[in-house]
């Protein structure tokens, strides 16, 4: 009953997400509307709406196609496996890797999810390998093998790519992973004998008071 409570909440968020894309993209369409000025223009005031708002933009069917499966998948994962810090997590990759884009990308608007998607990414590989945790490996794995060519895309190989979003948002992912090492899913530890098989689980420690989708520029 747990765990259908858990899987509920971790895909609620994700849907949510992607189906607030595919409105906005629908919108555009149908009323031939152009929405890349809510992108971020770096530099510019005009632009600082962009830090909210460009995840949710895309140039088209294609550039918003290659982001929602990956972009769904990462999330999911994210609130399934961190469900107490997820909404932080998700909203520092959000925030931090749209002021940066701002503060050092170069004049154009940049639109598209995938500076979020190589937040989540970075964050979900670093994560898994800093816990030790064989599920959080597992996944980590899977994610690299998956989405591999994620790291030829920091680089400014493309000059219609927005690649500063994937170098912040994978830098973003990064320092996240190192701040919340501590929290999120309790380590699993595997104790073997001859006669049984046990699980030991260790107490989450307390709290105090986380071709491939491209972003565009136009």
């Amino acid at each position: 009953m747990v765990e259908k409570k858990i899987l509920r909440h971790s895909l609620f968020f994700p849907i949510f997400l992607v189906v607030i894309i595919w409105l906005f993209f629908l919108f555009e369409q149908v009323y031939q509307f152009d929405f890349s000025h809510l992108g971020i223009y770096p530099n510019k005031i005009k632009g600082t709406t962009g830090i909210l708002f460009s995840p949710l933009i895309h140039g088209s069917f294609g550039h918003i196609a290659a982001n929602t499966v990956p972009l769904f998948l990462l999330t999911f994962t994210l609130f399934f496996f961190y469900r107490k810090p997820a909404y932080r997590i998700l909203f520092l990759i959000y925030i931090l890797s749209g002021i940066c884009v701002w503060i050092g990308g170069r004049q154009a608007w940049h639109i598209g999810a995938s500076g979020l998607i190589y937040g989540l990414a970075a964050f979900l590989i670093l994560s898994g390998i800093i816990r030790n945790d064989v599920r959080l490996l597992t996944i980590s794995l899977i994610v690299i093998l998956i989405y591999g060519g994620l790291f030829w895309g920091i680089f400014p190989i493309k000059p219609e790519i927005s690649w500063e979003s994937h170098l912040w948002g994978s830098i973003s992912g990064v320092v996240l992973a190192i701040i919340y090492r501590n929290e999120g899913p309790p380590k699993r530890i595997w104790a073997w004998n001859e006669d049984d098989e046990e699980e030991i689980t260790e107490e989450e420690p307390e709290q105090t008071l986380s071709d491939f989708p491209e972003s565009e520029t136009k």
